[in-house]
């Protein structure tokens, strides 16, 4: 079987080098990519995909986001810098990376426009974004230029979830503890987002948009009952604000939105999970991905460990296949 790798991470040699000069890289998400070789070393890199094969990997920047690490009035430099970075690996390396997602100076929403139109003309195949902008929720009116590029570019977003430290977990706190932030905060802030841009209007707004959500959709697929019956009655809860008229303004129930994002497999290698995403957005809405190279091995388990769930499900061929390469494929455009 071939596998498309849709969304994995790597630093390319400038960018890398401009990173490891700022503030956010001496702490926390910074520490650790600076401990993983094959997320900035291409050597390393190649090697990792290379011991798999007809394996590629359509590359993105890896964390911190662009506008954690420098602000607005350098953000969009160093974003062309990224990448233009990865359209050259991708150039150079067509075989391995077939294609790439570009990054935004989201501080910067007008910088990201013009960005958006450079990098998605020059051939990018994607736009990553983060499910904030430091802090800040995607459905504002600055952000919505952006979504209008993107969708009539026909090329997907990447939606990867950003959850800080200073994001506590308890009001009485002033920073997350035991990396609950990320570990079981991310998968929270990723269906967050989803239901900001459902219910701000913004999927109605857009509807060509195609949202490819990081490690399957986060919490969305597992409490698909709540999503469906609590969201049907919204408004029930509230006596401040009249949501109730919010579903009278949707063009389709809740759930139905969050069945149309799509996808990835990237869940470190669970088995139950996948399973339970991909029956909620289907074969045709599911990509294989690994986020490379995060795991313990710093390269290859993932990637391993996604391969073998992928191999142990009861799927057919065709939908095997769709999830493996095909939807890759035509989700990105891609030779």
């Amino acid at each position: 079987m071939r596998y498309i790798d849709a969304f994995n991470h790597f630093f390319p040699k400038r960018f890398f080098a401009g990173l490891v000069e700022t503030p956010a890289a001496q702490k926390d998400m910074g520490k650790r990519v600076r401990g993983i070789p094959a997320l900035y070393d291409l050597d390393e890199r190649l090697r990792v995909v290379d011991a798999f094969p007809d394996y590629s990997q359509v590359l993105s920047l890896g964390m911190p986001a662009i506008d954690r690490l420098w602000p607005a009035e350098q953000a969009a430099e160093w974003a062309k810098i990224g990448n233009d970075g990865l359209a050259e690996l991708v150039a150079k390396y067509p075989g391995r990376f077939p294609g790439y997602a570009a990054s935004l100076p989201m501080n910067a929403p007008a910088a990201a426009v013009k960005e958006a139109e450079r990098a998605l003309g020059m051939g990018a195949n994607a736009i990553q974004l983060h499910t904030n902008v430091d802090g800040a929720p995607l459905d504002q009116e600055q952000f919505l230029p952006i979504y209008d590029v993107i969708e009539k570019s026909g090329k997907p977003i990447l939606l990867h979830p950003i959850r800080t430290r200073e994001m506590a977990d308890y009001r009485n706190e002033d920073k997350s503890k035991y990396e609950i932030n990320s570990v079981i905060g991310w998968p929270f802030e990723t269906g967050a987002a989803l239901a900001r841009l459902v219910f701000s209007g913004i999927i109605d707004r857009f509807p060509n948009l195609k949202i490819i959500t990081h490690h399957l959709g986060g919490i969305i697929p597992y409490f698909e009952g709540r999503v469906g019956h609590s969201w049907d009655q919204l408004g029930s809860r509230t006596s401040d604000e009249d949501y109730a008229s919010i579903l009278k303004r949707l063009k389709k129930r809740p759930l139905n939105y969050f069945k149309e994002f799509y996808g990835d497999t990237a869940l470190a290698g669970a088995r139950g999970p996948t399973i339970c995403g991909i029956s909620f957005f289907t074969p045709d809405r599911v990509l294989f991905a690994s986020d490379c190279p995060f795991d313990p091995e710093k390269g290859t388990g993932y990637i391993r460990a996604t391969i073998a769930v992928m191999e142990s499900l009861d799927l057919g061929a065709d939908d095997m296949a769709k999830i493996c390469h095909r939807n890759a494929q035509a989700m990105f455009a891609l030779k």
